[in-house]
């Protein structure tokens, strides 16, 4: 089993009608944010399947995919890398983490590190330290920072929001609007376990919020309140 075995059974699912579409969808024009990622056109439920088949995958082989210039191959080595990381031991599970974070520069769409930060980054840090996270939050790679915020989705599910929070805070001042976006999920995410607490960190700071972060922030909140928020009035 290779990553030319998966990389053959992955192009049996490509489409040069999808590759187009999502060429567009994740911005890969000159000057976009994803400027030069190449796609081939495989559906997500058709990459998941093959990583299924490839969980067994050594980690070279698995690097090799994390490191292609094809979008998908870096989507199906980090959905093999979530595969192993949940049924790997506590010394596997730190491996394939060091991995993730040394490789990180190639999880460089919106979507990779979506499906991959809490999964592995917010899992091994649920009983640990989380300064890492505040490191990446204050990256140079927007990438990276993005892997800070959306990491913490695993401690919101434990009702845990201090991290979620704090990385916010730092991220209300980033000049990407992909980063807002993502704080402001997380920050919707922990809205919906704890409506008290998102309003306590909100009462301080809406009003200097970037516009996304707070809308993606209040979304679940009643029209009237959301109102009051947009117009400064809470």
């Amino acid at each position: 089993m290779t990553a030319q075995n998966a990389r053959t059974e992955l192009k049996k699912y490509a489409s040069l009608s999808k590759a187009k579409i999502l060429s567009g969808f994740f911005k890969t024009g000159p000057g976009e944010y994803g400027e030069g990622d190449i796609f081939i056109g495989v559906k997500v439920p058709d990459i998941r399947r093959v990583a299924r088949q490839f969980k067994p995958l050594s980690k070279p082989h698995v690097l090799t995919l994390l490191r292609s210039p094809i979008h998908e191959e870096r989507l199906l080595a980090l959905l093999i890398l979530i595969a192993q990381f949940e049924s790997g031991d506590k010394k596997t599970k730190k491996h394939i983490t060091r991995l993730y974070l040394d490789n990180s520069c190639y999880c460089n769409n919106w979507d990779l590190i979506d499906v991959s930060a809490h999964k592995i980054l917010g899992r091994f840090l649920e009983d640990k330290s989380r300064r890492i996270l505040y490191k990446l939050a204050r990256s140079k790679n927007m990438w990276q920072r993005r892997m800070s915020i959306v990491s913490t989705l695993t401690f919101i599910r434990n009702n845990d929001f201090s991290d979620t929070f704090f990385i916010a805070d730092i991220l209300q001042n980033d000049r990407e609007d992909l980063l807002h976006k993502a704080a402001g999920w997380m920050l919707r995410e922990a809205g919906k376990r704890d409506t008290k607490a998102l309003e306590n960190f909100l009462k301080t700071r809406y009003n200097r919020l970037p516009r996304t972060m707070l809308r993606y922030a209040i979304e679940r909140f009643p029209q009237k309140q959301r109102q009051r928020y947009l117009t400064g009035k809470i």
